[in-house]
């Protein structure tokens, strides 16, 4: 089994590149009109299953991490099947300024439970995937291969606590609704679907604060349209990578942002045959 710290790699080596943005922050939306705040808490805890009912929708992700004064940012674009929990995005890593060869886009399957990765270097054959068991991921792959799972983010939204309701703006032509408030960790794992449950109590125990601070843009029929988790979480991988040196623990502040739009759209979306799936050892970079 590949561990959670080789399918780190993906995340480290693109930590120790430094680049600066993220273009599709969390922002602050129009002055906010009446709605109680259980209205607002009801319409966050619902957004995942709304998106269950829309069915499908076209993925963009955008993560920024930061640490030790570098800063890096991950794009992802791609399509996801809630009903079936499954996903496909392509992961572009930011190019290196050494002027090192770029990595080839990483073609990643979101799935219950599971992670694949294909291009994902370090050995692995280009016709390969590595699969890895996102239970056993400290941060329940949050964050570690680069882009939140968009079903993922949307559960979280279960344990979201002190919501706010900021106000009406426009989002790629439509009308939303914007809330803000924070993450309950645990008390996500525990409200999460069956399916999802493991990985969010994996993240639970993982991250450095429990509490994660969000900010949703819902539309007209309650789906996410946009949302913005800050997540911190110790991680030695890829601290090493940063700072050159092993064994030091140091906070990574991470910026995690899911767009969703064109619901309903067609996702045929097929996992690799256990035939396809590499067996060997993941090179150390």
């Amino acid at each position: 089994m590949v561990q959670h710290g080789h399918a780190a790699r993906a995340v480290a080596a693109a930590a120790a590149v430094g680049l600066m943005g993220l273009a599709t922050g969390c922002s602050a939306a129009a002055e906010a009109d009446n709605e109680s705040p259980a209205e607002s808490a009801a319409a966050v805890h619902d957004a995942a299953d709304r998106l269950v009912r829309a069915g499908t929708s076209k993925a963009r992700t955008s993560m920024e991490m930061a640490s030790g004064g570098t800063r890096v940012t991950i794009r992802g674009e791609g399509v996801y099947d809630y009903r079936a929990r499954v996903g496909q995005l392509k992961v572009v890593l930011p190019q290196d300024p050494s002027g090192a060869e770029e990595h080839r886009p990483i073609t990643e399957l979101l799935a219950p439970g599971a992670l694949y990765m294909k291009n994902r270097g370090a050995g692995v054959p280009a016709d390969k995937w590595v699969r890895v068991d996102t239970a056993t991921m400290s941060d329940g792959n949050l964050v570690t291969g680069g882009a939140t799972d968009p079903l993922a983010a949307a559960e979280l939204l279960r344990g979201a606590r002190k919501v706010t309701y900021v106000g009406e703006s426009e989002l790629a032509g439509a009308e939303v609704r914007h809330y803000r408030g924070t993450v309950d960790m645990a008390a996500a794992a525990r409200a999460a679907s069956p399916a999802g449950r493991p990985a969010l109590e994996a993240a639970a125990k993982g991250f450095a604060k429990d509490q994660v601070p969000f900010d949703v843009y819902l539309d007209a029929e309650g789906r996410i349209r946009k949302v913005c988790h800050r997540f911190s979480f110790v991680n030695t991988k890829v601290t090493a990578a940063v700072k050159g040196k092993s064994g030091k623990r140091e906070v990574v502040d991470v910026a995690s942002t899911t767009l969703l739009d064109d619901f309903g759209i067609s996702a045929n979306i097929e996992l690799p045959d256990t035939k396809d799936i590499f067996a060997g050892k993941i090179a150390e970079n």
